[in-house]
Formats: C-alpha cells, sequence, structure tokens
C-alpha cells in the first residue's frame, strides 16, 4: 500500500488552540500506520475536524446522547469492511474524526506528555473505530489498547510512565 493512495483531509474549526507545526502531518502518519497495522487494501478517504469543547459536546448530545464533552468522536462510514466509495477517486470514505483540540490540551496536561502525543493516540483509536473496532468489553478494550500502543510506538510516541505500569519502582 502506498501512502499517496490515503487521502486525510484536516480541517481547524476551533480558535481556542492553536494548531502545532506538523501536527496535521502527525495524523496523516498515524492514519496511514493504522491502515499498515491493519492490511488495510486500495486508497481510503478519512476526514479530521478540529472542534473545541463546545462543539464537541453538541456533537455527542445529537448523535450518542451523552450532553458531555469528550475527547473525540468516530463517524464510521462503512459497515462489514464495506465503505461507500468517492467516485472521482475510487477511495474508500473510512468516515469522520472530530477531535476537541481542547479536551486533547486538558488530557496532555493531565498525563504528562506532548499534545503531539495526546492527538497522534486519539486519531489511532478513532482510526480502529473507523475500521469496525469497539471497546465495550473488557477484551476489545485491551485489544484496541495494544494496537494504539503499537501505532503510537511506531510513530516515535510511546506511552508515558502515566500509561504504564512500572514493576522495577
Amino acid at each position: 500500500m502506498t501512502d499517496n493512495k490515503i487521502r486525510v483531509i484536516i480541517t481547524n474549526n476551533q480558535k481556542a488552540v492553536k494548531i502545532p507545526t506538523g501536527l496535521r502531518m502527525l495524523i496523516r502518519r498515524c492514519c496511514n500506520a493504522v491502515l499498515r497495522l491493519e492490511n488495510f487494501q486500495g486508497p481510503a478517504e478519512i476526514s479530521v475536524t478540529f472542534t473545541d469543547n463546545a462543539q464537541i459536546k453538541k456533537l455527542n448530545a445529537q448523535y450518542r446522547n451523552k450532553d458531555m464533552e469528550t475527547d473525540v468522536l468516530s463517524f464510521p462510514m462503512g459497515e462489514n469492511d464495506k465503505y461507500d466509495l468517492n467516485m472521482e477517486t475510487g477511495a474508500q470514505i473510512l468516515g469522520d474524526i472530530v477531535i476537541s483540540m481542547e479536551k486533547a490540551v486538558e488530557q496532555a496536561d493531565r498525563f504528562g506528555h506532548s499534545l503531539q502525543r495526546e492527538v497522534g493516540y486519539l486519531t489511532a483509536h478513532s482510526m480502529l473505530h473507523l475500521l469496525g473496532y469497539d471497546h465495550e468489553d473488557n477484551i476489545e478494550r485491551i485489544h484496541m489498547r495494544e494496537k494504539e500502543e503499537l501505532v503510537m510506538e511506531q510513530l516515535g510516541l510511546p506511552a508515558s510512565s502515566s500509561y504504564v505500569v512500572d514493576d522495577e519502582v
């Protein structure tokens, strides 16, 4: 699979957080890493939108009946590995990822790692949702977390000590 077959459309719909240089490229690399990990075949298209807490709270209430802020929302366009096609490009439309940049900053501070690490993690998490993964039970949650961390390591953004239990301390 070549990277040029993956189209990641990134839109900034918020003014609360300045988007750091290189963050868009990191998101593209993250999407590609998840698709490689999952042996995804063929061209794909993903939409990523940066928003703020107020906007993501509205979306969460509208689509999930949860009247609260969240860090990321995933809107998969496929079902059972079947996706809508972009008729102009032939790309499979995987879906939309919406990231609250305000929440990402809060969580990066709370977990003691970079904003890049947090946004990369949220992107990997959401990409797995677009590909049909869920975390409704503990086994699925653990399986998803392992894949997310593998992608983070591939991108040079390994987990901070807040995520890892260190037995040698």
